[in-house]
Formats: structure tokens, sequence, C-alpha cells
């Protein structure tokens, strides 16, 4: 069969369409990227915030469009909104024909199968099962660099968040399983891996009774290939020596990390179950930094938490000064079914959370924009990611530079690059999130 498929939310999620991309195209269906010519359409869905919510519901009606009246014979939903509201989709989208929870993508052939035979059909395992993978993940992010899930599911259980309920109990993937993983992709191409879960930090604790991702750093640091690591999602609670040191030592480990902490007042960190306060933070932003002095830091933020006042929120603001982060996101607060946040006392008008998000980024604007200055000078190893169309200038991501979520770096020259190339840069300006160079003299890498 022909199959869209429509991949929405994190790269967690990325990585689960991967595999279910594995599964389908082992049994010789065909991927294509035009939905009026499916046969049939899969959407793997996100829910974790309301805005993700309603792009996943928005799809849902508009691929159901091409079931009532296209070529397209099936229609599944899978992924966390499938997990969460499978009675509500079942009920009310006639047009589904399967739906697969969040651990249930390995059935993803058979759904298409019974789809195809006219049967409706769902699939829900245990959500605190594992599942194996296809074994044979199909890369969707230009092949250069991809995602490796080292973990499922989280024990934290802030008080906002419906991961643990969506995705089940921490459990982390066999070391063996990650490696096999991390050698394909490496066979494939990828020279940056990018290791992600809902806690990367926890790693290994529920297999090998202590937090082991120093030792998987170190086993992927062997991988010929592959020329970076980078590690998002680290609690920063849960960091400990031997992470640093790893970090500090090993050349194909980035000197960046991202540490989601949310917010900086003690009061407002406590009543989202958070398990810092921020004199623990400044702690471990200072130590990080004093190891590894060239270290980028990444974190995001919540405005807008119930009950958050103008006093707390000047805080978190000094603190963002204070600590001047390399890289920031801001989210505004949202209330989610099932939370026990969304059932707090004082509310946050959303205008004031849309303010405060808004004060916080022109902040951080001003903070990223001395930082760009300050590397004005430096010579960086940059991976290639593509051409500025119609101009002499290529588009590539330094070392401090995560994929989607971070800036690029704009290098102008005449020379002939490649996607996935490393090269050496000289930075010779800066925007507010981006830089500006062009290529050393001795530039290939």
């Amino acid at each position: 069969m022909k199959i869209f498929f429509v991949s929405l939310g994190c790269d967690k999620n990325l990585s689960d369409s991967e595999e279910m991309l594995g599964f389908l195209t082992k049994k010789g269906h065909e991927i294509i990227d035009e939905e009026d010519k499916a046969d049939a359409i899969i959407i793997n869905t996100c829910c974790f915030i309301n805005d993700a919510k309603e792009e996943s519901v928005e799809t849902i009606l508009e691929m159901a469009e091409y079931r009532k009246s296209g070529s397209c014979r099936v229609l599944i939903v899978t992924g966390c909104m499938a997990q969460r509201y499978k009675e509500e989709i079942l009920n009310e989208i006639g047009e589904v024909d399967a739906i697969l929870g969040t651990t249930s993508y390995e059935e993803i052939v058979k759904a298409l199968e019974e789809g195809e035979a006219g049967r409706r059909y769902q699939e829900f395992k245990d959500i605190d099962y594992l599942p194996e993978g296809s074994g044979s993940r199909i890369l969707t992010t230009g092949g250069h660099f991809g995602y490796l899930k080292i973990a499922e599911g989280c024990n934290k259980h802030c008080t906002y968040c419906i991961i643990p309920s969506l995705r089940g109990r921490f459990r982390s993937v066999p070391m063996e399983r990650l490696l096999s993983q991390a050698k394909d992709m490496a066979e494939k191409g990828v020279k940056e891996l990018i290791l992600v879960a809902q806690e990367t930090t926890l790693y290994g604790k529920d297999l090998y009774g202590k937090k082991s991702l120093h030792l998987l750093l170190k086993e992927l640091c062997r991988i010929s290939g592959i020329r970076w690591i980078r590690v998002l999602y680290c609690y920063p609670e849960e960091i400990y020596d031997e992470l640093i040191q790893v970090i500090k030592e090993e050349k194909k480990v980035c000197h960046y990390l991202d540490l989601p902490i949310q917010h900086a007042s003690d009061r407002i960190l406590k009543r989202m179950g958070r398990r810092t306060t921020k004199a623990e933070l400044e702690e471990i932003v200072s130590r990080l930094r004093e190891e590894i002095p060239d270290i980028i830091l990444r974190t995001t933020l919540i405005t807008g938490f119930p009950g958050e006042t103008k006093e707390e929120h000047k805080e978190l603001m000094e603190f963002v000064n204070e600590m001047e982060f390399d890289r920031l996101g801001v989210f505004t607060y949202s209330p989610e079914e099932d939370t026990p946040a969304a059932s707090m006392p004082d509310q946050i008008p959303e205008e004031v959370k849309e303010e405060r998000r808004d004060e916080l980024m022109e902040l951080q604007q001003e903070i990223s924009l001395d930082k760009g200055n300050d590397r004005i000078g430096q010579e960086l190893l940059v991976m290639i990611e593509g051409k500025v169309s119609g101009e002499n200038a290529y588009i590539g991501r330094t070392y401090g530079d995560a994929p989607k979520v971070d800036g690029y770096i704009f290098v102008q020259t005449g020379e002939l690059l490649m996607t996935g190339d490393f090269a050496r840069v000289k930075v010779t300006g800066a925007l507010e999130y981006d830089l500006i160079g062009v290529l050393s003299d001795e530039y290939t890498e």
C-alpha cells in the first residue's frame, strides 16, 4: 500500500514514528508524501499541551476527509492522543479504522491489515510495556543526525504533566539494544546522535541498579562514524559526578546540556512537584560551568503556573538575568485534565501568561545577542544543514545548537559543501539567536 505518515509532537514521538516506518517498509509498503494519493494514512499524535492537542485533532479531521472521499482506504491514529482519548476518537470520528496506544506501535502492520480487511482494530498494551522496535528504523531527519530514545516513561509526576499516565513508569532501554541501534544509524550515515527520553539522567538505574548514562556515553563514543553525541532532557537534580566527567573528557560528547528547570521560585517549584530549589539550581549551573567552561546550557520555563504572583515572575526574570542561559524556551502554563495543577486555585488569565512569557523571551533575546557577540572572532566546528537558496551561503549548527530548537550559523562561502559535512567556520557577526561566519582557511574536516 501507499502510505502517508504524519508525525506530530516531540522527538521521542518521532523516534516511535521511525520505528513504525521500519515495520511498514519491511512488509513492502511504500511511504509517500502526497496524502491525496495515499491508500492509507497514519497519524502519530501528541497531546502534551493544549496547542499540541488542537493540532492533533485538526490533523485527524483533515485526514478523515481523504478517508471519506479520496483514495485513502485506511485511517490509523497512534500515539499520546490515541492513548488518552481512545473512546472519544473511536466514537466521534467514524473514519478512523484503527487506533494504537503509546506502547502498541509494534502492531502497526496488523492495524493496517485489519483496516484493509474492513475490521475496526484497536490495541492498547500495558502502559509499562517496553516495545522492542523494528530493528530497521527509517530515519526521517535527513540522515546526518538522528534521535536515540534511551528510555520510556517517567516517575517524577510533576503536577502539571500527563506523561506518566500516557507513557507509563520510567524504564530504560537495555544498553546492548541501544548500541546495536546506534551502530545501524551510523552505518546509514548518522554523524550526530541525540539522546532523548522523558528524562535521560536516570538512564540505567532501573536496569543496572545505578545511574549509567555515563557508561552508555562511553560505549557510544566507540562507534565509528559518530562525530557528535548530544544529551537532551537532563533533570538538574539527577546530574552526577561521573556524567560530568564523561561530558568533560570524551571528545565526541558535545559540551551541551538541556536542563528543564521550569521556574526559580521555591514556592512555585514545590507546587509544580519539582525536586529542586533555586539555590540548588544555581549550584548545579555554577558547577557545570566551572567543570566545563565552554558548556552550552539550554533550559525551558513555564510561565503563568497557578498562583504565580507578580513577585514570583519578577524573581524568575532576575534568575534568568543572573544565570544567563545560552538557550532558553518559555511555555505558557497549559492546564491538562486529570493533573493536580488543573484543579489548583488561582489560575492565571491567558493574557497574563502570555505577557510574562514575552517579557522572559525579550530578556533572553538580549542575553542571546550578547553571547553571540562574544563569539565573534572565534573558530567553531560546524555541521552543515543545507544551502541558502540563491546565495553563496550555507546553514549550519555548532555544538551549541540542537536541531529544531536552537539557532543556526549562516556560513558565507563560494565553496561546495554537502549536508552533513563538518567545517571550521570563523564567526564574523551575530543576530538575536543565530551567528554569521565565513569558512576558515583550513576549513575541511
